[in-house]
């Protein structure tokens, strides 16, 4: 084990009111922790004392750590929030990315800016002034913004944001929720209701001498779906997956009554599942790892072969309970073909709801000329944009009223309004003005 450097206890003696503070950072950082485990680990550290930091260190992780995947924010949120000077420097550098020359030391681990972010409602604004000075200067954080600066980014394309307005909008995104209204499941459960229990009717009646005085009734259970996430991560859908997996990871590692599991996959040329990656606690761990897994970044397009691998291999086993599927892709498929429109027909047969978030809505011209887009829209129950927060907050609504169709209706029109007009031999269309 690497040795700790001595730990300095504040002269005012206000060790309680610290530890308390560090216990909320954590709270913030995802780790939970209650009053009692606060309470703890006072009397605790009193007990075991403070002479060394290593003892210090592990009778605080002993405390507050109870899963193995709480340990690293654990451990960069102990270093941060303990003032390690030279940490805490870089850990500045990763979140204000204006400042050169400190960025540049090395990338960060898995856990540092979410430990980060947990102490900026703790500090004070930085400058690039300030961050040049001596690593012995007391330098403290404040990322706190108006909610003037949030409405702006809520509004604001993924695409041009800055490093620091996409390090915003995460965090935004980690604390959206998406309520899914429950549906009833094929299993029954006894209670009043409008289905005969003829079994345990029978059965009742065999204790009494073969007298039946009641009929036992069954209901339908209600239970909520699960939530199936495909996300592009072609070239043309780079600016926003991230973006979205950083939002499917937050969906994945909530704890709420609304919805079922969450099985999330990447497409590109290929299909590949990274549910299991994103149940891990972390998200820069989570996307990393998803990352290593999905080889096909930022290449090239292939839906229909993607969405039937996925209608072959996937579907029968994490469809089959009234799931809801959310598409993440600008439909500018390649090789768009029969393939596409068989694998979206059978899609939407076997999903519950099939929503379809397509960034190219940015643009109030958007028209569905692509041949992709046409072939996968009459196969989707909604048509909805998916370049910023509130698109994605949009998705609720989505979710929660089946009749929701976004704008599919519109769209639909114009793609009939364009077959109908007037082409000649050679494929223009015409109107008043000439060809098009």
């Amino acid at each position: 084990m690497v040795a700790l450097p001595p730990l300095d206890i504040p002269e005012d003696g206000a060790l309680a009111r610290n530890i308390t503070h560090f216990a909320r950072a954590l709270r913030r950082a995802g780790i939970p922790i209650g009053p009692a485990r606060t309470v703890d680990a006072i009397a605790a550290v009193a007990a075991a004392g403070f002479t060394k930091r290593e003892d210090f260190f592990h009778t605080l992780q002993a405390c507050f750590v109870s899963k193995p995947d709480h340990r690293a924010v654990f451990a960069q949120t102990f270093r941060l929030y303990w003032r390690d000077p030279q940490y805490l420097e870089h850990m500045m550098s990763l979140l204000i990315p204006q400042v050169q020359g400190l960025q540049d030391d090395r990338r960060a681990a898995p856990a540092e800016k979410r430990a980060a972010q947990a102490l900026l409602d703790q500090t004070d604004p930085i400058t690039p002034e300030t961050a040049k000075e001596d690593a012995e200067t007391e330098i403290d954080i404040d990322a706190s913004h108006t909610m003037s600066t949030q409405d702006v980014l809520r509004t604001l394309d993924f695409e041009q944001m800055s490093a620091p307005e996409m390090a915003e909008a995460l965090r935004l995104l980690s604390k959206l929720t998406l309520p899914v209204t429950p549906v009833p499941s094929r299993r029954t459960v006894r209670g009043v209701g409008p289905l005969p229990d003829w079994r345990e009717t029978l059965r009742r009646a065999n204790r009494q001498g073969g007298e039946i005085r009641a009929f036992v009734t069954r209901r339908k259970r209600i239970q909520p779906p699960d939530l199936v996430v495909l996300c592009d991560i072609s070239g043309s859908m780079s600016a926003y997956s991230r973006a979205v997996l950083h939002f499917a990871h937050t969906l994945a590692n909530s704890r709420t009554e609304h919805w079922g599991q969450l099985h999330a996959f990447t497409f590109g040329t290929t299909l590949t599942n990274i549910t299991r990656h994103l149940r891990t606690r972390d998200v820069d761990a989570a996307l990393a790892a998803a990352g290593a897994q999905a080889q096909d970044w930022e290449g090239g397009t292939r839906i229909g072969h993607c969405v039937d691998r996925f209608n072959r291999d996937w579907a029968r086993r994490i469809l089959g309970q009234g799931a809801v599927v959310v598409l993440i892709t600008d439909g500018l498929d390649r090789d768009a073909g029969d393939t596409l429109g068989a694998a979206m027909r059978r899609l939407s047969l076997t999903a519950r709801q099939v929503i379809w978030l397509n960034p190219l809505l940015r643009w109030a011209d958007f028209a569905p000329k692509a041949r992709g887009i046409r072939t996968m829209l009459p196969h989707v129950n909604t048509f909805r944009a998916g370049h910023n927060i509130a698109s994605l907050e949009g998705l609720a609504a989505a979710l929660s009223d089946p009749r929701d169709t976004g704008d599919k209706t519109r769209m639909m029109a114009l793609i009939k309004a364009d077959d109908a007009a007037p082409k000649d031999t050679l494929g223009w269309q015409w109107d008043q003005s000439g060809p098009k």
